[in-house]
């Protein structure tokens, strides 16, 4: 089965890493597979996408770019300035001017690489709101589409549609992904769940020593891109509040970096918050850790987590789809309603009280990661949707 794996991204995610890890490990003696990005984004400054796929043998093919033309940015400023007063008019409007110049073009392109490379299927990675020149392209071509949504999205009614209409399937990596979804109006029978998953077996590091953290101080932690969607910023006003020295790793780099540094200036964590900026193994990060935390507003199952929960870390995690699945209340760690600040404070001065209970969480966690979220069975649910697919089946079940 040739397979065109089509990612619109432009920047490294978890959605990147679980699309590896099912990469390096499909069955080649059924799936013959393609990758097809927008961008070569990197890894820090050491590797990037292409040199990824080349590692695994997998072929990287990346589409030119389009560069938005004059009318567009000026059509878009215009509704913008006069649609301000009525968003829902305002997003129609800036979304109808995307479709005309980057989204039909960009489906126009697909479809004759699908055409031209004798496709059986497009799998689209991401979402359906950043994937609709995919399923565009799949119609237009006549090969089946199955999109995996690795993220708790939000869709306008064209999205809605062109899923109903062309998905075979949408796999969704949390039952949470799935209810939103369902919620949205996506069809039930093109909906199947796959949870994310971690290689268990993995031989884990040990924790990397911090300097200029005196023995014994309890450290708090995140890993991310450091954008206003993980709340990083309510990590630190949490630590503040909550009176302890702790000291706070923040793993990952973005825009944010230079708003959060000068947040911790003003609450007065300077010396006591490390910004470690992008690691391309944050693993023995996370073993340096004693409390996971993550603070995200939206998420989909973060693997983070799965991460966290493998080296045995206590977690606290804000109450939002995904996050829920994984963190058991009072098993495995801990959950709060998103930007509650109190709450988080009163999690973290818990554990930082109680070195046993992060133990006893912590090993939890790490049974729970082990039983139920192996890679093996990741790879497989996905690889059974791909294969119904272009049988020409839908799903409505978990795997």
């Amino acid at each position: 089965m040739r397979v065109l794996v089509l990612d619109t991204g432009n920047e490294w995610g978890g959605g990147t890493n679980s699309l590896i890890e099912l990469l390096r490990r499909i069955d080649r003696s059924r799936f013959d597979i393609t990758t097809c990005f927008y961008h070569d984004y990197g890894r820090g400054r050491d590797s990037s996408i292409s040199n990824e796929m080349a590692t695994i043998g997998i072929p990287f093919v990346r589409l030119p770019g389009r560069r938005q033309p004059p009318w567009a940015k000026l059509a878009k400023e215009l509704a913008r300035g006069l649609l301000g007063w009525n968003r829902r008019l305002r997003a129609a409007a800036v979304f109808a001017i995307e479709r005309r110049w980057r989204i039909v073009p960009r489906a126009r392109a697909i479809a004759a690489l699908l055409k031209s490379g004798g496709y059986d299927l497009l799998y689209l990675n991401n979402q359906p709101s950043s994937n609709l020149e995919g399923y565009l392209a799949g119609e237009a071509a006549g090969v089946p589409v199955v999109q995996h949504c690795r993220i708790d999205a939000t869709l306008n009614a064209v999205e809605i549609a062109a899923t109903n209409r062309v998905a075979r399937a949408v796999i969704c990596v949390s039952n949470g992904v799935a209810d939103s979804l369902r919620g949205q109006g996506i069809a039930a029978d093109r909906l199947v769940v796959v949870h994310n998953a971690i290689d268990g077996k993995q031989v884990l590091p040990a924790p990397l020593p911090l300097p200029g953290v005196p023995p014994g101080t309890l450290v708090v932690g995140t890993v991310g891109q450091l954008v206003k969607r993980k709340s990083v910023d309510d990590l630190l006003r949490a630590v503040a509040r909550a009176g302890q020295a702790f000291h706070v790793v923040i793993v990952g780099e973005g825009p944010e970096a230079g708003p959060l540094a000068a947040l911790a200036e003003s609450l007065g964590l300077a010396g006591r918050v490390h910004f470690a900026g992008f690691q391309q193994q944050p693993l023995p990060w996370l073993a340096a850790m004693d409390v996971f935390v993550l603070a995200s507003s939206k998420e989909g199952l973060p693997r983070v987590i799965l991460e966290a929960m493998l080296l045995g870390k206590p977690v606290i995690a804000a109450r939002v789809v995904g996050a829920r699945e994984l963190v058991v209340e009072n098993e495995t760690g801990y959950l709060y309603d998103h930007a509650d600040i109190a709450a988080l404070a009163a999690h973290l001065a818990k554990l930082a009280a109680a070195p046993a209970l992060r133990a006893e969480l912590g090993a939890r966690g790490r049974q729970r990661v082990l039983a139920d979220f192996s890679i093996e069975r990741y790879v497989a649910g996905v690889e059974a949707v791909l294969a119904d697919a272009v049988g020409g089946t839908t799903h409505g079940t978990s795997a």
